[in-house]
């Protein structure tokens, strides 16, 4: 028996994580059965006996095509009631979807391929009270002896049965295209009535899944596939054409409206696209995969070759081809275009890759002549480029000691010079190796230890110095901490973070901090200065809370003067009537009085 296909049918397809839990055995940690031997289930307690050993590890879930070659039923006693090993196909059913009794569904779920067991199944979870007919007697307990030859997975991309995904055969690898992307695919799309509607080449046809392409359910499905995957997909017609349909184009038929297509389609190969600084204005097309697990990073010595493209072809500039010398250069320097220094750091040995750069990082918006053209000003670039060798820089662990403080010194005096040159991001990176190097959990000598100390403080003051700079107040306020864990007097530590607390208007914070510096040095001008900035803060946000309150009690007296105007108005009534009811002519016209 063929594997049925029921397109418009999907809604009995339970999806995995609907599923309270796994079906398994009572103890998940329990040896695999051996031949010969049986065990009990916790669901429904149901036995399964194992005949012969099945393949590899994966079992079948609850929504998937199982395909059985031999299936006996029998009572217990040893009556045969049913047989499929006489049909001259294997017999196949939707697990979870009642081609099989209950009981039977959840022994299904824990067979190998090729397996064949012995299930015994309760009443309950089989025929129950009424039985089957004749066959079988009411609550009767029966057996099933069931070879699982193979299964197919089937999966609700979207939740709502509108795009089932039935995967043939299983992809290489675990990963699967992101959105940004290039894939090549292959693929044909017929109508229920098996009319061909849409087919690529044989060779496949590259698109970015971002992009979408043929029907939105195609870009959702290629998203969760593998490598070499193929796959069956039933889509629903709010997936693909909806109520209009589409009309016949580039050779192929026209789609009704409201039509059901499914779709054969094999995803070929992926090239993935890394977004590299986050915002789209640097992307990595990995053409080649690296052989290393590691890449360059930041601080690396790297040599690759290249061809620079504007966006329209024209080459601008190459080195490593065409007899030309590579470039050597070391990332996180600025000794190339940012784009290019941020995304080659990324790289893997031996990984080729594409690179477009958006101008903000690369020549920005002035012209710029190259060895074979002018770039024009704000141009997107493309680099088409190979990491052929990169020497990383040493971690902390691989040093001596003695060699650890030495590198926090080269990377902290580097840090100084990109300070006084306003590069501040950059700096505060020097900064954050060279405190790495003497980190607290190195363990130094005695002799060591006092200049460790002092050079990781010195970072940690100066990182907290570029953070002002960079506005990035909360950071300030945490290096200054970490200098005061160690060294509670330190005014430069208390006058930085004192600044700090202003910018975030935690003026209670700098008021401590600003007094403190001046208990230890009373004649510190720059505190000095701070402390009077402090003070106008103060009187300033005095003045408004004065301002505040001015207007809160305002509104209250606004407000209690009209309710006193409201109560004296309101007793003037009550007097008016009481006058009224007092007179001897209240009861009578006025003109009889």
């Amino acid at each position: 028996m063929a594997v049925a296909e029921k397109a418009t049918d999907v809604s009995g397809i339970a999806d995995e994580d609907d599923l309270d839990e796994e079906p398994g055995e009572v103890i998940e940690s329990a040896p695999p059965l051996k031949v010969g031997e049986e065990r009990e289930f916790a669901t429904y307690g149901l036995k399964k006996k194992l005949l012969k050993a099945g393949t590899g590890w994966e079992t079948p879930e609850f929504g998937d095509e199982a395909t059985g070659e031999s299936y006996l039923q029998t009572l217990l006693d040893g009556t045969k009631f049913e047989s499929t090993r006489e049909r001259e196909e294997p017999v196949t059913v939707k697990i979870g979807e009642g081609g099989v009794v209950k009981g039977l569904e959840h022994g299904m779920v824990t067979m190998k391929k090729g397996e064949i067991a012995l299930f015994t199944v309760p009443a309950e979870p089989a025929y129950g009270v009424g039985g089957r007919g004749c066959d079988v007697p009411p609550n009767a307990a029966v057996q099933f002896e069931v070879e699982l030859i193979s299964w197919i997975r089937v999966v609700d991309l979207s939740k709502d049965g509108g795009i089932v995904k039935k995967i043939l055969e299983k992809g290489r690898r675990n990963e699967s295209p992101g959105d940004l992307d290039e894939v090549l695919v292959k693929y044909r799309v017929a109508l229920v009535d098996g009319t061909i509607v849409a087919e690529t080449p044989e060779e496949g046809i590259e698109f970015y899944v971002k992009d979408g392409h043929f029907c939105p359910a195609l870009a959702k499905s290629i998203r969760t596939m593998k490598r070499g995957e193929k796959a069956r997909l039933i889509v629903q017609p709010q997936y693909a054409f909806g109520e209009e349909g589409r009309d016949a184009n580039n050779g192929f038929e026209s789609i009704p409206p409201t039509s059901v297509l499914n779709i054969d389609i094999e995803l070929l190969s992926f090239k993935p696209v890394i977004d590299v600084t986050g915002d789209g204005k640097v992307l990595k097309k990995i053409l080649k995969e690296g052989e290393s697990t590691s890449s360059a990073h930041e601080g690396a010595t790297v040599t690759v070759s290249y061809i620079a493209r504007l966006e329209d072809g024209t080459i601008f500039e190459k080195r490593g081809v065409d007899g030309m010398q590579p470039l050597e250069f070391i990332t996180d320097e600025e000794q190339v275009i940012a784009g290019f220094d941020q995304a080659v750091a990324t790289m893997k040995m031996g990984e080729q890759a594409i690179l477009t750069i958006h101008p903000d990082f690369g020549f920005g918006s002035v012209e710029i002549r190259r060895d074979l053209a002018v770039v024009p000003p704000s141009s997107n670039i493309v680099f088409e480029v190979e990491m052929l060798d990169f020497i990383k820089e040493r971690a902390p662990w691989e040093l001596s000691n003695h060699e650890k403080i030495e590198a926090a010194g080269r990377k902290k005096e580097e840090g100084n010079l990109l300070f006084k040159k306003g590069k501040y991001h950059r700096a505060g990176k020097k900064y954050d190796k060279a405190a790495d190097y003497v980190s607290e959990d190195v363990i130094f000598g005695d002799d060591e230890l006092k200049l460790a100390k002092t050079l990781r403080v010195s970072c940690w003051l100066n990182g907290a110095a570029c953070s002002l700079k960079l506005n990035d107040f909360q950071e300030a306020i945490k290096l200054c901490s970490k200098v005061l864990g160690v060294e509670f007097h330190n005014v430069k530590a208390l006058y930085r973070r004192a600044q700090a607390y202003l910018e975030i208007s935690d003026l209670f914070s700098a008021e401590l901090d600003i007094k403190k510096a001046l208990e230890i040095d009373p004649q510190n001008r720059e505190v000095k200065l701070i402390e009077k900035k402090l003070k106008q803060l103060q009187a300033e946000s005095n003045k408004r809370d004065a301002k505040l309150y001015s207007n809160i009690f305002a509104k209250k007296l606004k407000v209690e003067k009209v309710e006193n105007e409201k109560q004296d108005e309101a007793v003037a009534l009550e007097i008016a009537a009481a006058n009224t009811l007092a007179s001897p002519c209240s009861d009578r016209k006025r003109s009889d009085c």
